[in-house]
C-alpha cells in the first residue's frame, strides 16, 4: 500500500468536564477531509490514546471512519503491551474500515526487551502475520523512551505485511540510516491513475464498477482536493487502478524537520502540528516533490518555529490551542496535561498568525 503525503495525528476532543466530545470529532475529521492531507491517524499520541477506556477508542475509531472522505487513507493508532491485545484491536479497526494498522512498540517491559531484542521481533512478527491489515511500526522514543535500532527496522522491513515505521526520533540521520537499510525492499502497490493511494477498502466493489463503466472514471470521483473546501465525494467510486513500484516507506514524524526528513529518505508525514496547520505542512511536501527546492524552504521556514514550539514542546494542549486559530475544535486535554497559562496562549497566538488556513 502506497503511503505518501500529509496526515495530520488528530486529537480527541472533550468537554470541559472531560467526556467525549464526538460531535466536535465530526466535525474536525469533516473539515481535514476537505483539506490536500492524504489522510488521518486516528488515536495516535496526539489523540491522547492511552488516556482513554478501550470503549472510548472503540467510539473514536468509529465516528471517524464514519465521517472520513472515502479517498483518504484512515490510520488506525493500535498499538497495546502484548501483541495479543494489539492485534485484537486490530481486527476491530478492520471491521470499521481502516487502511493501516499503526502499531506502537510496547515500553512497560522496557529493560527485558532491551537486553533481548528478539522479544520486539517477535511481537511485531506475531502481529503482522496475523494482521488484516498492513502494518505501520511506530517508533515514538520521546514517550515510550526506547528507539527501534536502524538494524531491527531493517529485519522487519523483509516482512510483507510491514510497509514502513513513522520516525518520531526527530532524528534525520536516523531516516537516512534506515532508508540505507531498507534500499533492497521493493514492492508493487495498487495506485489512482494520478498516482494516489489505493487501500484494500478502496478496492472493494471496484472491479465490478470498473467493468462495468469500461474502466473509465468519472471525473469528478477522483479529484484532488484543494486547500478550499469542496463537496464530500460520492460514497464507492470508480476508478482505474495502476502500479507502482515502492520500497520500505518512512513516514516523519516532526513538522520542523519536514523538508530534511523528506531529503533524508522519508515518503510521507504524520504530523501533530498538521492538526493546526494541514494545508500550510501540504505545502511544504508539495514544494518539494515538484523539486521546487526553493519553494520548500520557504514553506519550511514559515512553519519551523511554530511546530518546534507549539507540538514539540507544548505537546498536545498547545496544539489543540493552535488548532482552535484555524476553526477546528482543540478542547482540553485530560489531566495529567494541563491546561496552558493565558501568556502560553499569546504566545500560540503570535506563532501562528501568519499561519491560518
Amino acid at each position: 500500500m502506497l503511503l505518501q503525503g500529509i496526515f495530520p495525528a488528530i486529537t480527541t476532543p472533550f468537554y470541559p468536564d472531560g467526556k467525549l466530545y464526538l460531535k466536535k470529532l465530526e466535525h474536525n475529521v469533516d473539515r481535514y477531509s476537505r483539506t490536500p492531507i492524504s489522510g488521518m491517524v486516528v488515536l495516535g499520541s496526539t489523540g491522547e490514546t492511552v488516556m482513554l477506556s478501550d470503549a472510548e477508542q472503540r467510539d473514536v475509531l468509529r465516528v471517524a471512519r464514519e465521517v472520513a472522505a472515502d479517498e483518504k487513507v484512515l490510520v488506525a493508532g493500535v498499538g497495546q503491551e502484548s501483541a495479543h491485545n494489539t492485534l485484537a484491536l486490530i481486527e476491530v479497526v478492520a471491521k470499521l474500515g481502516y487502511d493501516v494498522a499503526l502499531v506502537r512498540t510496547p515500553s512497560y517491559y522496557r529493560p527485558q526487551m532491551k537486553s533481548k531484542p528478539d522479544s520486539l521481533l517477535a511481537h511485531y512478527r506475531f502481529v503482522a502475520d496475523r494482521s488484516p491489515l498492513p502494518v505501520l511500526l511506530y517508533s515514538v522514543p520521546p514517550y515510550t523512551a526506547y528507539d527501534l535500532p536502524t538494524e531491527l527496522v531493517a529485519e522487519l522491513s523483509a516482512h510483507p505485511n510491514i510497509i514502513g515505521i513513522k520516525e518520531s526520533s526527530g532524528s534525520v540521520e536516523k531516516i537516512a540510516a534506515m532508508r540505507e537499510a531498507t534500499a533492497q525492499v521493493k514492492r508493487t502497490v495498487s495506485v489512482t491513475e494520478i498516482f494516489n493511494a489505493v487501500t484494500g477498502r478502496m478496492l472493494e466493489g471496484t472491479a465490478d464498477n470498473v467493468a462495468s463503466s469500461g474502466g473509465v472514471i468519472p471525473a469528478d470521483a477522483l479529484k484532488v482536493t484543494s486547500a478550499t473546501a469542496v463537496a464530500t465525494p460520492p460514497k464507492r467510486p470508480k476508478f482505474k487502478v495502476r502500479t507502482k513500484e515502492v520500497g520500505f516507506q518512512i513516514a516523519a514524524g516532526a513538522a520542523q524537520m519536514l523538508l530534511p526528513s523528506l531529503q533524508a529518505g522519508a515518503t510521507s508525514a504524520v504530523l501533530a502540528f498538521a492538526c493546526a496547520a494541514p494545508t500550510a505542512c501540504y505545502e511544504v511536501y508539495t514544494a518539494w516533490k515538484e523539486g521546487d527546492l526553493k519553494l520548500a524552504e520557504l514553506k519550511q521556514e514559515r512553519i519551523s518555529r511554530a511546530a518546534k514550539r507549539i507540538a514539540g514542546e507544548f505537546g498536545v494542549p498547545g496544539t489543540k490551542y493552535a488548532s482552535e486559530l484555524n476553526g477546528y475544535y482543540g478542547g482540553p486535554a485530560r489531566l495529567p496535561l494541563l491546561p496552558l497559562t493565558a501568556a502560553e496562549k499569546a504566545e500560540i497566538e503570535s506563532l501562528m498568525k501568519d499561519i491560518r488556513n
